[in-house]
């Protein structure tokens, strides 16, 4: 079993009380876990261009190369979560991801797309591209890490800039390599839809069961039509 924990905090404080909380909860747990960490702090959108300035003009005064496809990282909270959680650590996976069909015809890249535009396949397919680190190789001392997590970006650049503006349309839209289709099994996915349809079935079978199956389905769908167009 694997428990995700999402972090996208940009106060110091913050930072810290989270990453304690998480050791805390390390340290009883008996489940694998991994912590997920975007060290840019924000997405990356093509339609917020101050944000992307401020990125870069950071980048400038800090004498760091300047990033085109992604934003210039800040090492504070991977620095904080590897070093008060490295007796839980083995591996920091690097996961770049790009989508398919998100850039105008004058080749500028456009938002990415939300679940709605997803699922409507506007956008066809997600290429990932993870690459495993030992924990042992990333620098500890704060200022060589800074350095060492702004080359990680950098690789991500090269690569969403390949991904992107490739001149070879057989280059253009994938990651260099060998790929492989995720798909999902029917052992993965029909425990889920057997326990769903059991437990709807038996909630049919009553009078209570029924009002609640419609008023659940009812709500249900209009806050969902409400959070994703709010998302969106």
């Amino acid at each position: 079993m694997t428990t995700d924990l999402h972090i996208s905090i940009t106060q110091k404080k913050s930072i810290l009380t989270t990453i304690l909380a998480t050791e805390f909860y390390l340290s009883f747990c008996i489940f694998q876990m991994y912590l997920v960490i975007f060290p840019e702090g924000t997405r990356y959108n093509p339609d917020i261009p101050k944000v992307i300035a401020d990125s870069q003009s950071f980048a400038i005064k800090e004498g760091l190369p300047v990033l085109k496809h992604v934003l210039t990282p800040r090492v504070k909270a991977t620095q904080i979560a590897i070093e008060t959680m490295q007796n839980y650590l083995d591996a920091v996976y690097d996961v770049t991801v790009a989508y398919e069909k998100t850039t105008t015809q004058s080749g500028q890249r456009k938002e990415a797309p939300s679940m709605t535009e997803f699922l409507c396949k506007e956008c066809p397919r997600i290429h990932i591209t993870v690459e495993r680190i030992d924990v042992k190789d990333i620098p500890k001392e704060q200022g060589f890490m800074r350095r060492w997590l702004h080359e990680r970006f950098e690789i991500k650049d090269r690569l969403l800039t390949e991904f992107y503006e490739a001149t070879d349309p057989e280059k253009r839209n994938t990651f260099p390599g060998e790929g492989h289709v995720a798909k999902l099994s029917l052992k993965k996915t029909m425990p889920s839809f057997f326990i769903l349809t059991a437990i709807t079935a038996g909630m049919l079978c009553t009078e209570t069961g029924r009002k609640v199956y419609m008023n659940t389905w009812i709500y249900g769908t209009l806050i969902g039509c409400i959070w994703v167009s709010i998302k969106a």
